[in-house]
């Protein structure tokens, strides 16, 4: 029974590993760019659902409101700071979003405060009892794992079947081959981080559904999720729902028999066989070229 709930745990968590992951593919599909500032976005469109709970609203109106937050935030940070920045050098941008991770830590520290705060869940927190026995699957957790579904489906649907998609992706490769096929380059970026920023913002509404959140609540997750983006390949939404349960269930077996002082190398060392046996992920599409 204690491998059944230990491995369900690990799904559940897996998925919130995944719904950043998906974050982290859109941005680098549509824009060539890996988003460290991803984490820090999420944690302030989640402290603003939270103020819109205590304020009185409904918990629903927070978690929509919080996803039109992220989706305004990434257009923001697109057209305002990312846009002016050298993209010759493909580093700049990576830097960049390195340093608006410390900037919005600090500026979150200083609005919301340094406290610990309880965020409340849409479902039940309470383990489905199956046969007189209660699982580590809760309500909300099939919630959760519903919604990461759906979104790689459409982000599947988005960048495969959509001339959306397609110029997306053409914009992130080749810009200036992009624009004079008449594409829109920096509308279509600005779009790309604004949804990568909502499916941000909604990985960071799942991790603190039920728990505590602070400016740092959302710091452990950037590194899983980049590891389960790696593991799956940035290319692909499936992947990275596929890699954010390895992640997941790996990750909650290291804890639950080993300790969970082990988990971080844990991770260091899938990430480390991935980078090893496939570099461009379980379900990486580029192929291999012999010079």
């Amino acid at each position: 029974m204690q491998l059944i709930n230990t491995v369900l745990g690990g799904l559940s968590l897996g998925m919130i590993y995944a719904a950043f992951a998906l974050a982290l593919v859109l941005i680098w599909q549509s824009t060539r760019i890996v988003n460290f500032a991803q984490a820090p976005m999420a944690m302030i469109t989640t402290f603003i659902a939270l103020y819109l709970i205590d304020s009185g609203y409904n918990y629903w109106v927070g978690f929509f409101a919080a996803l039109v937050c992220g989706l305004i935030l990434g257009a923001l940070v697109e057209r305002l700071i990312i846009r002016h920045v050298d993209h010759d050098n493909h580093i700049n941008p990576v830097i960049l979003t390195l340093g608006l991770f410390i900037v919005l830590h600090a500026l979150a520290a200083i609005i919301f405060g340094s406290d610990f705060r309880s965020f409340p869940a849409g479902f039940s927190l309470r383990g489905v009892e199956v046969g007189g026995r209660t699982l580590a699957l809760t309500p909300f957790s099939i919630f959760t794992i519903l919604v990461v579904v759906v979104v790689m489906a459409l982000l599947r649907l988005l960048f495969l079947r959509t001339n959306l998609g397609l110029t997306m992706r053409a914009a992130a490769f080749n810009q200036e081959v992009a624009r004079i096929l008449g594409v829109r380059v920096n509308r279509t970026l600005t779009l790309g981080w604004a949804l990568a920023a909502m499916v941000g913002s909604l990985s960071g509404l799942l991790i603190a559904g039920g728990g505590l959140i602070h400016p740092g609540y959302m710091d452990g997750v950037v590194v899983y999720g980049f590891v389960a983006a790696v593991l799956g390949g940035l290319d692909s939404p499936a992947g990275a729902v596929v890699g954010g349960l390895i992640m997941g269930v790996v990750l909650s077996l290291v804890s639950g028999y080993l300790g969970s002082g082990l988990v971080p190398l844990a991770a260091l060392i899938v990430l480390m066989i991935v980078l090893l046996v496939r570099p461009g992920g379980l379900f990486s599409t580029t192929k291999e070229r012999t010079v």
